[in-house]
This record gives structure tokens, C-alpha cells and sequence, in this order.
């Protein structure tokens, strides 16, 4: 299943932090391009590209931190 979004933190609403594909990040040099559980590590996994299309492992967090996904939906 295609991840949409991931909110990292224990309040949802107060306090937890945000990730969402197409996001732009670092100063909009940067734009989120994957979000990925990793069933290995029960880690996910955040990769980012930059404007020359090159993909790179941004954050990683570990399965021990509260974590709500979002999916993309398909009808």
C-alpha cells in the first residue's frame, strides 16, 4: 500500500510532526518523495529528491516512536 502521510509524535493534533509526499522541505531545495515501511526493521523510512531527480534517504524512525499513517486510497 502506497503511504500518503505519516505523523510522528504522541499528540496528533499538539505536538506530533508531519510528513507528506510532495511536501516541500530544506529551504524548498527539497520535496518528500517516498514515505516507506520498512518490514525488515519495522522502521519507516522518508526519501527525498532534489531538482536534479536524485533520491536520497532523508529520516528514518525506528518502529518504538508512535507513528499514524495515512494511505492513499485507489477507487
Amino acid at each position: 500500500m502506497d503511504i500518503r502521510k505519516i505523523s510522528i509524535g504522541p499528540d496528533y493534533k499538539g505536538g506530533a510532526m508531519h510528513y507528506l509526499i510532495g511536501q516541500d522541505i530544506l529551504d524548498n531545495t527539497h520535496k518528500i518523495h517516498l514515505i516507506k515501511f520498512d518490514p525488515q526493521t519495522g522502521s519507516i523510512k522518508i526519501y527525498i529528491i532534489n531538482d536534479k531527480d536524485e533520491v536520497m534517504l532523508w529520516k528514518e524512525f525506528s518502529h518504538t516512536i508512535p507513528v499514524s499513517i495515512e494511505y492513499n486510497i485507489h477507487y
